[in-house]
């Protein structure tokens, strides 16, 4: 578990994982672009499926305003790619099964699952801007309406 939290202004944890292709990907072929980084429990499932999709279908006016859109989940590269066909995610699906870049951002921890406590991922989302520094953190989302929350954030609605 960890109790570290990332602030608007903190330096975004640098990290290279494998996408749904198995190429690896880093935080750093970003700089100089905005992204926005998404941590969801788990692919294929309900909750998970309506956030990525809702990113899915805002990725044209996200990427238009200066915006990459990249998802990060402890599934295999061979879900992900499952994942991504599946729903027509068009954009990169990272895998971190050891947690570390999880860990990193503050997104493993205790959260409530229908009432019990439990340790696990917790939803949240984070806007890394051209530099390398976290614009917006958010924790402990919802998965519906959260992507309309986080255009309003960044001004785009």
């Amino acid at each position: 578990m960890t109790d570290t939290r990332l602030e608007a202004g903190s330096p975004a944890p640098d990290f290279s994982l494998l996408d749904q292709d198995g190429t690896a990907v880093s935080l750093a072929d970003f700089r100089g672009r905005k992204v926005v980084l998404f941590f969801y429990p788990a692919a294929m499932t309900p909750g998970c499926t309506t956030e990525a999709c809702d990113f899915r279908n805002s990725l044209a006016s996200l990427q238009g305003a200066g915006y990459d859109v990249v998802g990060i989940s402890r599934d295999e590269p061979a879900k992900l790619k499952q994942f991504a066909e599946r729903d027509a995610l068009t954009y990169p699906l990272l895998s971190d099964p050891d947690r570390t870049v999880h860990l990193a951002y503050g997104v493993w921890g205790e959260k409530k699952n229908y009432g019990k406590v439990v340790e696990g991922v917790i939803r949240s989302t984070f806007v890394v801007d051209e530099d390398g520094k976290i614009a917006l953190a958010k924790y402990n989302v919802k998965a519906t309406g959260h992507v309309a929350r986080i255009r309003k954030d960044l001004g785009l609605d």
